[in-house]
């Protein structure tokens, strides 16, 4: 499995596995139980690079002190007695009981090197804690254990590789407890997207540093500055560069930043961590660290908890340096105290963004004049306004400020309104990568976009009162529709309406002129007789359009062939996706009217299955493109989610594209009676709900299934053969006779009415051995007959008729499908290890790039689909005049009117009738 495969199964095992315990909780064991296999694996390797054989390592890695024992704690900070490996609780299986866990856990405690207590110490507290909550008693627990064991014991740990699956897999089910962990709770996690925005911009910022030094304040699981770092490394390629100061208050989220830094690979040399409030006991504190010195750091990075209460007393009693200059944020709302805090601890050349509500903008008070001061100050760089309902925990709108301490000459801010860039994933709203790089590139490039950024100046914010509220600077708004009165009296289509299309006029000279024709010096009209698409899709520019748009993508294919397959054991997959970014834009430079993150995002999806291939041949090796795996399918078995072996599939090349490919002949024609089969079963659908219920017949001649919601087969034979039972012709009577003739006789029959179609019996029934047709032939052939009488149309006879004939096609279909699949199949099973590297290098080629190639051709269609649409919406709309439906009500009322003088009625009818006819304009 990839990355994202192997994510989800263990995310839905844990999910079916979990029951009724909090998502909250159990995140504590599973995570937990991850970080744990990853410390003993990660011992397990270290000994096994000193040549000590894995089979010795029972005998020598015993409990207490050791030559091991210090070995290990010299040179990764811990040690762990085999008796305690996960791997040995996995052999354990059903013996293994709670003790076993907790007792571990604490001698672990007891074994981390004191250089490494910041790092390791109580980072089991929270798990050990709460075993209570896994069962009622002490089976319950072990077993549940035993249960979580299983579900994590297939999470790679080794990060060495530039494919980082187990950091992939632990922020994806950190993502997932957060989503379902409530209200509450799910603040520890910030969603990747916003924090890859984040991560971005601060990356950016620091290109280029010999050191860096990031923190977060409440850095809940890391991930934060996890990304930050990530950005950096992508910039310079060096992991070991970053030192990561975090401080969280809540003993799990602590003990879950310690772990994700961990596991990502940081040194422990380059994780600083606290366990306390940022507000109320800040760095330095005389601590294990034995730190005095003040923080200050190249980036601050947070989402802090919104609107939380704080000691504001306090800070005000002791003139808290962090605040004094700006302000004490209101007791309720911590928001100002946090980026207070934040910006106190930035370098002058540093760079800061947090995650705020979006009140903090526009709310009075003591929140007013800290903003004013942040203004006055210069230190706002950025605000960029994100959509409702990405948050977990919240649906309320935020934002991320970007905050510097010096910024030199530049007093603008800048206004980003990406609150209309979205997609909904379930009850979410999810940012998708096109709207991340819109974000970061419009950030970066700090330019002035139409209804989506702006650089403000200074003067116009005091103008404002200081009020950052976003829809004051951007106005994102769709524009209303409007009407133009002339249009709407005369027809016409006023200059205004058509000015909005100017992107498409501008570059597809003479178009306009081809469609529209002058009315006025403010109005045109389409031309008499002009068909619009034929026009458009036939003009010149718009072909000259394409073939400009295909002749900026010529050899984008070749490209991605080179870079991602020819070298696809040795390509950085981590600066991939940025690299062929980069090249997709400079080939969008200059192609007009194209949206160019709506091209980057087809690129963006596809990178998806890209990156998690690549990730299995640079993890398991280039054989893996041969490889041939179990179907692992989720069926219900009592009331649980069970895996099930169900066929095979390949491990990176899909049967089904194989097939397409080396298969083809096979696969066209299992593929033509799939269609016909699905076209059967909708004609089938499609009839049973012709069929009043009244029809449906009971008993054995009922022909629904119990839920009434399908054809019953045998019920529809029953009653078809109930209606049919009287329907004759003289060919029936014949073949009713035929049934108790004698051999001779039945052969003469045959000799004198060869009209009957005994051909068409022959096709379908096997003569006897003296030559003549059996009982059940003839049966089926009178049936047959019967069918083919004429019955009256939309009788249920001839729906029945029609039910009965698709339901044999389908069993035959579904007969004649399942032969052919489990044939295909076998062969593309045996194919798929055979396939040469030139087969292997195609076949990755027609998953990975002709797929969003033929994406990309598109694109110009689209958009002139796009085009065509807002023309005929433009036709339609002035289509009939306010004139032209006055004259129609009129020329009704007047025929409405002369039809009343032919109406007859006693006095008081015809005085009304009189009345209404004046009304209408007659007389």
């Amino acid at each position: 499995m990839d990355k994202n495969q192997l994510g989800s199964s263990i995310w839905r095992a844990a999910n079916e596995m979990r029951g009724s315990l909090d998502a909250n909780d159990y995140k504590d064991f599973i995570l937990g139980f991850i970080f744990y296999k990853f410390l003993s694996d990660k011992q397990t390797d270290f000994f096994v690079s000193w040549q000590l054989p894995e089979e010795q390592l029972p005998g020598l890695l015993t409990q207490g002190d050791n030559l091991y024992a210090e070995m290990a704690q010299k040179n990764i900070g811990y040690y762990i007695a085999y008796e305690d490996l996960f791997d040995h609780w996995l052999h354990k299986d059903t013996d293994l009981v709670v003790s076993d866990v907790t007792e571990a856990m604490s001698r672990f405690e007891s074994n981390i090197a004191a250089p490494y207590k910041h790092v390791y110490g109580g980072i089991f507290e929270t798990f050990r804690n709460s075993v209570t909550k896994l069962g009622a008693d002490a089976n319950q627990r072990a077993k549940k254990l035993r249960e979580i064991m299983r579900i994590v014991r297939d999470v790679p740990t080794d990060n060495s590789l530039d494919y980082d699956v187990l950091g992939y897999i632990y922020e994806y089910l950190i993502g997932q407890f957060a989503a379902n962990a409530g209200k509450k709770n799910g603040e520890f996690y910030t969603p990747h997207t916003v924090a890859l925005v984040m991560a971005e911009i601060v990356g950016e910022h620091l290109r280029g540093r010999a050191e860096i030094e990031v923190y977060d304040p409440t850095s809940g699981s890391a991930s934060l500055m996890l990304n930050i770092g990530s950005a950096i490394e992508r910039r310079s390629g060096d992991k070991g560069k970053i030192k990561y100061y975090a401080q969280e208050l809540k003993q799990d989220a602590y003990n879950l930043t310690r772990m994700n830094l961990v596991m990502r690979g940081v040194a422990p040399s380059n994780i600083v961590t606290r366990n306390a409030d940022s507000l109320g006991q800040d760095w330095p504190m005389i601590d294990e660290y034995g730190s005095t010195d003040p923080l200050f750091v190249d980036a601050v990075v947070s989402n802090p908890p919104y609107s939380a209460k704080w000691d504001k007393d306090a800070a005000e009693r002791s003139s808290d340096v962090r605040f004094a200059k700006y302000g004490y944020a209101p007791k309720s709302k911590a928001d100002y105290a946090f980026l207070l805090h934040e910006l106190y601890h930035l370098r002058d050349d540093g760079i800061l963004t947090i995650v705020l509500p979006h009140g903090v903008l526009f709310r009075g008070g003591e929140e007013s004049e800290i903003r004013k001061r942040l203004i006055d100050q210069n230190n706002i760089e950025t605000i960029i306004g994100f959509p409702p309902n990405i948050f977990f925990g919240t649906g309320i709108a935020t934002i991320v400020m970007v905050l510097k301490k010096k910024r030199g000459n530049d007093d603008t801010v800048q206004f980003v309104d990406a609150s209309k860039g979205f997609v909904k994933d379930g009850t979410k709203n999810e940012l998708r990568p096109r709207d991340v790089r819109k974000i970061v590139d419009t950030v970066l490039a700090r330019e002035d976009v139409e209804k989506y950024s702006r650089v403000v100046s200074r003067e116009e914010i005091i103008v404002s009162d200081y009020n950052l509220n976003i829809p004051r600077y951007v106005d994102s708004s769709e524009e209303p529709e409007r009407w133009d009165i002339y249009s709407t009296m005369f027809g016409g289509i006023p200059f205004t309406e058509i000015d909005q299309l100017a992107e498409y006029w501008d570059n597809l000279p003479e178009l306009r002129d081809a469609i529209f024709e002058e009315m006025s010096a403010t109005h045109a009209q389409f031309r008499e007789g002009v068909d619009i698409a034929d026009v458009v899709t036939g003009h010149h520019s718009v072909s000259g359009y394409t073939d400009s748009f295909d002749a900026a993508f010529e050899g984008f294919d070749d490209y991605l062939h080179e870079k991602l397959i020819d070298d696809a054991t040795d390509v950085e997959i981590r600066l991939a996706e940025g690299e062929i970014r980069r090249e997709l834009f400079a080939r969008l430079d200059g192609v007009p009217i194209v949206d160019d993150y709506g091209v980057y995002q087809l690129f963006a999806d596809q990178w998806n299955i890209i990156e998690g291939d690549l990730g299995v041949i640079q993890l398991d090796g280039w054989e893996q493109v041969r490889g041939v795996e179990p179907n692992m399918v989720t069926r219900k078995k009592d009331g649980k989610d069970v895996e099930a072996h169900e066929g095979w599939k390949g491990t990176i090349l899909p049967f089904a594209l194989v097939q397409s490919q080396l298969l083809p002949d096979a696969y066209a024609t299992l593929h033509g009676l799939q269609e016909t089969q699905a076209a059967a079963e909708a004609r089938k659908d499609e009839l049973f709900e012709e069929i009043p219920e009244e029809e449906h017949g009971v008993d054995d001649y009922c022909i629904t299934n119990a839920a009434g919601t399908d054809f019953r087969r045998a019920g529809v034979t029953n009653r078809l053969n109930q209606l049919l039972e009287d329907v004759t012709s003289p060919e029936i009577k014949a073949m009713e006779s035929y049934l108790d003739m004698t051999p001779s006789q039945k052969r003469q029959m045959e000799a004198d009415h060869p009209e009957y179609g005994w051909d068409e019996m022959e096709k379908s029934s096997a003569r006897n051995k003296g030559g003549e047709f059996g009982k059940p032939a003839t049966v089926k052939r009178i049936v047959e007959l019967k069918k083919q009488v004429e019955f009256e149309e939309g009788s249920i006879t001839t729906q029945l008729v029609e039910a009965d004939s698709l339901l044999a096609e389908i069993a035959e279909h579904k007969k004649d499908i399942k032969a052919r699949e489990e044939e295909i199949h076998k062969q593309t099973r045996a194919l798929i290890p055979t396939l040469d590297d030139a087969q292997v290098s195609e076949l990755l080629h027609a998953k990975w790039i002709t797929p969003l190639m033929a994406q990309i051709s598109a694109v110009p269609g689209r958009l002139i689909e796009a085009l065509l649409e807002k023309l005929c919406s433009l036709q339609r709309k002035y289509a009939t005049t306010l004139t032209d439906v006055n004259e129609q009500i009129d020329d009704t009322s007047a025929e409405l009117a002369q039809m009343m003088d032919q109406l007859k009625g006693n006095d008081t009818d015809m005085r009304g009738i009189e009345a209404l006819a004046d009304t209408l304009g007659g007389k």
